[in-house]
């Protein structure tokens, strides 16, 4: 398998690992589904309706990923799943 499938692939296991435990209520708000992923600080999303609350979700949780690793912070593992920068990465790219 070529490297950057292998990546892909680990990516896409975190994100869905992440988004299985993402925990959801209603709130009072012209958007009032409101979900959250409690394992990684600030990822969180609205939506009018539960589906667009958890697309909303995984977009967000999809740039949160992207900014970490142009910073070059960490990522938490979520159960077995980790997302390290990968050698030779240039994050001012």
């Amino acid at each position: 398998m070529f490297p950057a499938l292998e990546v892909k692939g680990m990516l896409t296991e975190y994100i869905d690992a992440a988004l299985e435990r993402a925990e959801y209520e209603i709130i009072e708000d012209d958007e009032p589904y409101y979900g959250a992923i409690p394992q990684l600080k600030g990822v969180w999303a609205t939506g009018k309706t539960l589906e667009e609350c958890r697309r909303n979700l995984k977009e967000a949780l999809e740039g949160w990923i992207i900014i970490r690793l142009q910073r070059g912070l960490a990522i938490p593992p979520i159960g077995q799943y980790c997302i390290t920068e990968p050698k030779g990465f240039a994050a001012n790219g």
